[in-house]
Parts: C-alpha cells; sequence; structure tokens
C-alpha cells in the first residue's frame, strides 16, 4: 500500500525559524553498510534490496538492540539516478524462491519498498511509523530526525539501496530515449550533454569569475580518494584500491571540459541503514549517541534551463545561514565538513556557503584551500569520507561517515577532536543538511 511522503512543513527550508525545536532530541547509534558492486548480476541474493535487507541487520546489530525495538522505518525508493525498468517489469528466474512478492515486480530489484522489506524481515514486527524520504537519502535522514522528535516513532531506521544495472549510465534513458523532446529537455536532453556537462559550465563562470583554475581542483580529488580507499566498506577499497595521483588528475581524458573523468563519481550497487532514537533510549544502544542539532534545505530558484552561479552561490549561501540558525552554532565551530561531492566540480559551493574554514573570506577561496591540507591529519579536514568520488556513487557515504567521525570510529578519522560536523547532499540549489554533534547542545 501506498506510505505517506515526508510533509513539506517539515522541513527548514526560510530562514528566521529560530533553533530547531528537535535540537538534541535526535541521536543516531547504529549504522550498517552493504558490500558493494559495480553492477548487479542479476542473482536476487546480490539484488539491492537483498544489500538494503543486509545493511538493515547490520545496523540493528551495530546498535546492539533486538529487531522488535524498531518501531519506524524510513526508506528512500528511488534507488538509481540511472537505468531504471517498468514497476511491473517481471523479476528475474528464481526471483520468488528467494524472496516474497509486494504489489509490484521491480520492488526489491529496482525500486526499494517498505511493504516489501516488512514482507521480507519478518523480525521487524513492531514497526508501526512508515514514511518514504523521495530522491536522496538526505530527505530520509531528516524525515526520521523530525519523526522521532515529534514523538511518531521511538527507534527509526532510516534505509536506502542503490542499483546499477548493465548498460551505459544515463546514454539513451529517460527523455534522451524518447523519439522527441518537450519542455525543458528540448534544450538540454538531445544535444549529448552528459550529466556533469551543467556543473562543468557553472564550475567555468566560477574560475573565470575568481581567477582560478581546474588545476587547483587536484589535492581535493586526490585526497578524498585516499579517504575512500581507508573505508573498508567503499567501492575502491573493495574492488580497484589503486591511488590515483594528481599527475593521474591533470592529464585525465574530458567528459563535458573542464570536468574530467575523475571529476565524476561511479555508479555502484550498495545499501545503508542508520539507527535514530532519543538520548534516553540511546543508552541501551552499544554505539555513543551522535545528536543532530538542526537540518535545512535548499530547492531550485530556476531562472532558466540550466543553473547559473550567482543561483547556486545564493542559494548555498542561504543553506549556511538555515542551518547555523538552527543548530545555534557557527562556521568556526565545524571541525569537519562531508558535504556532497557527486561532481567534485561543484563540491567549493557548498563549502563556500558553509564558510568553512573562510578565514574571514567569503567567496572564490575554497580552490585555494584545496591547495592547503585538506587531510584528515590537517587543520581543516575537507570530505573525510571520501564521498562519492573515494568510495562510488551513493549520496551517503559523507552522512555515514559525519556520523562515525563523531563515534570516534570512522576508518578515515580526522586526527583532531571531532565535536561537530555536517553533511548534506545532493546539488547547490537542491540539498538537504544536517549539522551533527558529539555532545548534547547546552
Amino acid at each position: 500500500m501506498p506510505h505517506p511522503v515526508v510533509p513539506r512543513e517539515w522541513f527548514r527550508n526560510k530562514e528566521g525559524l529560530g533553533l530547531w525545536e528537535g535540537r538534541g532530541k535526535v541521536v543516531a547509534t547504529g549504522v550498517g553498510t552493504s558490500p558493494t558492486a559495480r553492477r548487479w548480476d542479476e542473482k536476487p541474493e546480490t539484488s539491492m534490496g537483498a544489500l538494503t535487507i543486509l545493511a538493515i541487520r547490520k545496523a540493528i546489530a551495530d546498535a546492539g538492540i533486538a529487531p522488535e525495538e524498531i518501531d519506524g522505518l524510513v526508506l528512500t525508493p528511488e534507488s538509481t539516478t540511472g537505468i531504471s525498468k517498468d514497476p511491473n517489469t517481471p523479476p528475474p528466474p528464481g526471483w520468488e524462491k528467494h524472496f516474497k512478492m509486494a504489489s509490484f515486480p521491480q520492488a526489491g530489484i529496482t525500486r526499494g519498498d517498505i511493504d516489501w522489506l516488512l514482507l521480507n524481515m519478518p523480525e521487524l514486527k513492531n514497526v508501526k511509523f512508515m514514511m518514504n524520504g523521495p530522491i536522496c537519502m538526505s530527505v530520509s535522514f531528516v524525515a526520521a530526525a523530525e519523526a522521532v522528535a515529534r514523538g511518531l516513532t521511538k527507534t527509526c531506521l532510516v534505509a536506502r539501496g542503490w542499483h546499477n544495472l548493465a548498460g551505459r549510465y544515463y546514454v539513451g534513458v529517460g527523455a534522451s530515449a524518447l523519439n522527441t523532446a518537450s519542455g525543458r529537455f528540448k534544450y538540454s536532453s538531445i544535444w549529448g550533454l552528459p550529466a556533469c556537462g551543467t556543473t562543468a559550465m557553472v564550475f567555468e563562470e566560477y574560475c573565470r569569475k575568481y581567477g582560478k583554475s581546474h588545476d587547483q581542483m587536484a589535492n581535493f580529488v586526490v585526497t578524498s580518494r585516499r579517504n575512500g580507499l581507508m573505508n573498508p566498506d567503499g567501492y575502491y577499497s573493495q574492488h580497484r584500491p589503486e591511488m590515483i595521483t594528481v599527475e593521474d588528475y591533470l592529464t585525465a581524458r574530458w567528459i563535458a571540459k573542464p570536468a574530467n573523468i575523475y571529476d565524476n563519481d561511479l555508479p555502484i550497487m550498495a545499501a545503508l541503514a542508520v539507527v535514530f532514537t532519543t538520548p534516553e533510549r540511546a543508552r541501551d544502544h552499544k554505539q555513543k549517541p551522535v545528536y543532530i542539532l538542526s537540518h535545512g534545505q535548499t530547492r531550485p530558484e530556476s531562472m532558466g534551463v540550466v543553473p547559473t552561479l550567482e543561483q547556486w552561490e545564493r542559494s548555498t549561501d542561504r543553506m549556511g545561514r538555515i542551518l547555523y540558525e538552527g543548530a545555534g552554532v557557527g562556521p568556526d565551530d565545524l571541525d569537519f565538513e562531508n558535504m556532497y561531492d557527486g561532481f567534485t566540480l561543484f563540491h567549493q559551493f557548498h563549502l563556500e556557503g558553509l564558510r568553512y574554514a573562510a578565514r574571514g573570506e567569503k567567496r572564490g577561496y575554497a580552490l585555494d584551500l584545496y591547495e592547503t591540507d585538506i587531510s584528515i591529519e590537517g587543520p581543516n579536514p575537507v570530505s573525510p569520507s571520501g564521498g562519492n568520488n573515494g568510495n562510488g556513487r551513493t549520496r551517503w557515504w559523507n552522512h555515514r561517515d559525519s556520523i562515525l567521525q563523531l563515534q570516534g570510529r570512522s576508518p578515515s578519522q580526522i586526527r583532531k577532536k571531532a565535536e561537530i560536523g555536517v553533511s548534506g547532499a545532493p546539488m547547490p540549489d537542491s540539498c538537504d543538511a544536517l549539522i551533527w554533534s558529539a555532545k548534547p547542545p547546552v
């Protein structure tokens, strides 16, 4: 049956709201991550649904609680940004021997589904609160945080699985697969523009305005891969553990100049689950609680077919103000930033909107910062998770790592004391972000 989508009024998407009412009333404890794969091999036991079940069971075990204690489930049903299938496409042979069938055949294959999960996880017998957080797991994190803060669920699972089918990503699918194009797609989808194309155009504007160059991105990309290779759950550490060099980056082939192949993340199969609960209940959990201080949201203020530099800067500036207002902290309180990097060339917009390590500057400083020590050993750790660039496309490595950093158990743990961090995804003008803390607010 259909489940509710997170209400629009739950999002903090404007300034002047003051401190978040749920500030310090919600914590994350257990974290579960599935193995990764480049593409699905059509076996039921390696499907997106199977990986999601595995991640959920690992999160519950990591929290040290019984499955019966889970009374809430928030799921991001979309499980790819690439190729999918019609929901009524029959599953592969043998599927019904492994899983019970939900209301549509592609549940657990190319789309996440709450009913399918509950059918195939009988141990989750006390789930009463169910909600979908569409498009991005960042939305699901916000939904779960609000649900716990509002008393709608006491111990809530947040989950998302990713599938990647055989075939080329983005090519010949969606609007570009149709015989005709209409609306905004007639300007953008029929000319062969790759997914990173609009980001590359805005990045080029940024470089012209501030006198920067693409070469200045090298240390950020190389450092992100280094951080990702420390993560035993990441795709590269599991399947392609080779390090890249600055020379590799500077000589890489262009995808949409000035975006090269290393500026694009790699689509993979993976799943993540996290346990949210109240500070009181977390006393009985195995892992240290990580407090949510606030959350924020931005959405596009469209002025045309593609975004502009001014739009992305205005939107990320607003995100910074919304987050800090709700959390009662400021840029100098951040010990690390784990904002999204699905295309590396827009990460600096997130970073500058937060004024992270700004040293009094407002805009145009991030690429200079990248050329300093941004490693986990340095004074200003940038994307210590390694993000999508260092682990594969999921849009959640950054959130996962922020929790682990503040619990003191990240595989790429920053050397200075981690007390407050931030993570958000995806785009500079369409983002949901959270500020996390190792301690309750005072």
